[in-house]
């Protein structure tokens, strides 16, 4: 039976000196692929709406708002930091055949908290592979999707197991702080239903914020409902069903993360791979294409295919990052898929807007199955107006487990993203920084993202 008192005994399990060479190397890499992605979004207006109201409410305290000259309290700058890794939609992905949320998430809790406390490098990394390991567990375990819950609900539970990790909570004090998360922190799946906007983006840096604070309270003597799964109406029966956990200590569903190569929805990653290969290879004009086809899984037509609401009316970033017709069009015809696919200006023009209209998105059981099994299948047949199909098959994109980008890779991802904003000395000193994480200490990396 999944308790407070599992997960609590589970952080408490949880060492550095337990970490094979290769999980601490993936955990490092997560770290600079958030904080890439956290300087990326820097100036968009929800991260912006973000700031205001953190600045508004807690001018000061011991924790750095990234990107700004400004403190704050630990849930606000959880707050701040986390919208900032997510905005983009350009962060990491658990693949559960039930569930995707994304772990990086959690991240800027364990930062933030790690400044309360000084922490070193190998605190960080030990909170942020139990927040990893907590979240895939809940990920492949207890899917709250189809219950009408969001991912979020399972970030609010990991974020404060690591949080809590580093704080140093004591384990009566980590079952509470993990009660009074889990059961006042339940997200409901409306947000990325039918009309989509820009609290998508922003709802898993509410999470991580009352994650923080969950865990500030049971710090300072607050109880909380430690019969959170199993008790009456507790999680098992209202949130997500009967479920059981297996935490591995050592931290190992680090490696069953996936990596974005492109701004994009996750369920995505494969198709625009796949759409970018057939326009470049083919040198396609986008004007000759009648229709485009996709056949994928359960997963992406539910989320991104029209299953939860029209994916054909695109007139924001939050509804087109969440439009597989938006995107494969948009790829085909600009042979890439960064943000710059997202502004607002190129999102309304007419040559994307018509060429989503052909875009015809179709669920298939076969590729259902197969993602089930650890693949990212996508079948795609662009028809010209000659009537001759180009035909390509993905079952993975670069990013996926089974095809995981190496640290060059994500270097060369967060050198572009940090690029925008640090000069050359500022982006090398950071890189240097996390990739030595184990090295150094919480102030030698929040230090740098001024």
């Amino acid at each position: 039976m999944t308790t407070t008192a599992e997960l609590a005994d589970f952080v408490a399990s949880v060492t550095y000196d337990d970490f094979s060479d290769e999980a601490v190397t993936e955990l490092e890499k997560r770290v600079l692929d958030s904080v890439g992605i956290a300087i990326g979004a820097l100036g968009a207006d929800p991260v912006d709406v973000v700031a205001e109201t953190v600045l508004d409410l807690d001018e000061d305290g011991p924790c750095r708002l990234w990107g700004r000259s400004g403190t704050a309290s630990p849930p606000q700058a959880a707050m701040h930091n986390t919208a900032l890794t997510r905005y983009l939609d350009y962060m990491d992905s658990f693949l559960a055949p039930g569930e995707t949320p994304h772990p990086s998430d959690n991240v800027a809790s364990v930062v933030a908290c790690g400044e309360v406390v000084d922490a070193s490098g190998q605190d960080l990394l030990e909170g942020i592979g139990v927040a990893y390991e907590v979240q895939g567990e809940l990920a492949w375990n207890a899917p709250v999707r189809d219950r009408g819950f969001d991912h979020v609900t399972h970030t609010v539970v990991s974020a404060a197991c690591g949080a809590g990790k580093v704080l140093g909570l004591d384990r009566d004090q980590l079952r509470n702080a993990i009660g009074i998360a889990g059961t006042a922190h339940n997200a409901l799946r409306v947000t990325r239903t039918g009309g989509i906007n820009e609290w998508k983006g922003i709802a898993s840096a509410n999470a991580a914020r009352n994650a923080v604070y969950a865990c500030l309270l049971a710090r300072n003597g607050m109880e909380g409902p430690t019969n959170l799964f199993e008790g009456q109406k507790g999680w098992k029966q209202v949130v997500a069903g009967d479920f059981e956990v297996n935490l591995d200590p050592g931290c190992g569903h680090v490696f069953d993360t996936m990596t974005k190569r492109y701004v994009a929805e996750t369920y995505a990653q494969s198709a625009v791979e796949g759409i970018i290969e057939i326009a470049v290879e083919t040198d396609l004009d986008p004007d000759d294409v009648e229709a485009i086809h996709l056949e994928t899984f359960h997963g992406a037509k539910l989320i991104i295919g029209g299953g939860e609401g029209s994916r054909y009316e695109v007139e924001t970033k939050a509804q087109a990052d969440h439009s597989l017709p938006y995107m494969l069009a948009a790829a085909l015809v600009d042979r890439e898929m960064t943000s710059r696919q997202y502004d607002r200006d190129r999102i309304q023009r007419a040559d994307v807007q018509r060429l989503l209209r052909v875009v015809d998105v179709e669920e298939n059981g076969e590729l259902t199955e197969r993602f089930e099994n650890g693949e990212m299948p996508a079948v795609l047949q662009v028809v010209l107006d000659d009537g001759t199909t180009v035909e390509i098959e993905k079952d993975a994109f670069q990013g996926h487990p089974t095809q995981p980008m190496d640290w060059g890779q994500i270097e060369t991802k967060y050198e572009r993203l940090a690029a925008t904003r640090y000069n050359d000395e500022r982006v090398q000193d950071v890189e240097d920084v996390v990739e030595r994480l184990h090295d150094h200490d919480v102030g030698d990396l929040v230090s740098l993202l001024d």
